[in-house]
């Protein structure tokens, strides 16, 4: 160690050595380090997280510390045997006299990085709810127009154009030619998105491309392009036919078609299809309307059957014959009642006759009455000389009181 005397008669202390090697190291600026991990053991609640890394082609580990918060960023992404890059700063433990790294910064190696940024990116908008299922807009049966956004004279341009008219020959494109990789593609599409959402008679809108590796399908996982979609009120729907890697507008879209076919024919539906469902639909109804029918075709024979409907006379003639029964007993009973008053006034006019003056009048009395009307009842109201009214049965006559008879008289009498 320059700078410092020591010989065979005055060494240095191993601590002092120490810390003259952890002061050298500190004066080490960060480096980026590439390795395989062989060893990694995050400890639950440890602040600090150990793992090792190796280098295979010289069999060469070094242990590597970092804080939790730059491990938790990665630490769905890595694993013990992952490859990564890391970029660290040389730190000297003096206490044990190791050397280890302290990252401030952990990446995959390559395209491991690349799809680890686009995971991160996957699960922030995840988060935010933009791939949830109930903002999925249902596509309409009949679109109207559609609206297609690819890229110029290309495969998936023709693949969508020609399996959709040959599903539904009438069907009608509102085209977007723009680039679909390089660094001019995110603006464009989001551009030609945006232009078909306005549209009026556009009701669907499709992105195609016919695949590619992952670098080439890089504009499809922009976090602007994949808000521009979330945005818009159009369904839309992802065509752009790269199975291993999903890019990240397949998740936002309304509906994921696995190729540009796959998409016109999701889209667009079949005439022939359809006519045969109009078909079997309208046999299906004739079929239940026609057993309909018949059900009350068969109902009304069973109900003209019942003897009520099958000779309705019948019982207008059981109601005749019980109403001239009826009339029959009223009459009998009628003249009975006749009868019997007719004989009940007889005889009250026989008894009626028996006691009237009259019949006293027919057996030869006479009844005497004054000029005043008074009934003659005893001879002391009669005056000698009175004239007096006399009713017989066949009339009356007019008499005079005479004297009464002397005794003698009317014992020669």
């Amino acid at each position: 160690m320059a700078g410092v005397e020591n010989s065979a008669e005055a060494p240095l202390p191993v601590g002092r050595v120490s810390r003259l090697i952890g002061g050298w190291i500190s004066r080490l600026g960060a480096v980026w380090v590439e390795g395989q991990i062989t060893e990694l053991s995050p400890r639950p609640g440890a602040g600090v997280v150990f793992l090792t890394l190796r280098d295979p082609s010289e069999d060469v580990s070094v242990t590597v510390t970092c804080y939790r918060a730059v491990f938790d960023q990665v630490r769905e992404l890595i694993s013990q045997g992952s490859r990564i890059i890391v970029h660290a700063k040389p730190e000297w433990y003096g206490p044990r006299g190791t050397l280890s790294l302290r990252a401030a910064e952990i990446r995959l190696v390559g395209l491991g990085d690349l799809l680890a940024r686009l995971e991160l990116l996957k699960r922030s908008l995840a988060a935010e709810g933009l791939f949830a299922a109930e903002r999925k807009k249902p596509l309409p049966f009949l679109p109207h127009r559609i609206g297609l956004v690819t890229g110029r004279a290309s495969a998936a341009e023709r693949d969508v154009l020609q399996n959709a008219r040959r599903r539904w020959p009438a069907v009608r494109f509102e085209v977007r030619n723009v680039p679909v990789q390089g660094v001019s593609a995110v603006p464009a599409v989001i551009k030609a998105v945006k232009e078909l959402d306005e549209h009026p008679d556009v009701d669907v809108i499709i992105i195609a491309r016919g695949g590619g590796s992952v670098e080439d399908l890089l504009p499809f996982s922009d976090e602007q392009l994949v808000r521009a979609v979330a945005e818009a009120r159009t369904p839309v729907v992802s065509a752009i036919g790269h199975e291993p890697d999903q890019p990240l507008l397949d998740f936002v879209a309304d509906l994921r078609a696995s190729t540009p076919t796959d998409a016109a024919k999701r889209v667009v539906p079949d005439v022939r299809e359809e006519l045969n469902r109009v078909h079997t639909v309208r046999d299906r109804a004739r079929y239940s309307i026609e057993a309909r029918l018949r059900h009350e075709f068969a109902g009304l024979a069973a109900l003209r059957s019942r003897p009520v409907l099958a000779a309705p006379q019948r019982m207008v003639e059981q109601r005749e014959d019980e109403v001239a029964s009826l009339l029959e007993r009223s009459r009998r009973c009628f003249g009975h009642q006749l009868d019997r008053a007719a004989s009940d006034l007889t005889h009250t006019r026989a008894r009626v006759t028996a006691l009237s003056p009259a019949a006293t009048l027919q057996r030869g009395y006479a009844v005497l009455q004054q000029a005043d009307g008074r009934v003659v009842r005893t001879p002391e109201q009669l005056a000698e000389g009175e004239p007096l009214r006399a009713r017989v049965a066949e009339g009356e006559f007019h008499v005079t009181v005479a004297p009464a008879p002397a005794p003698e008289d009317a014992q020669r009498s």
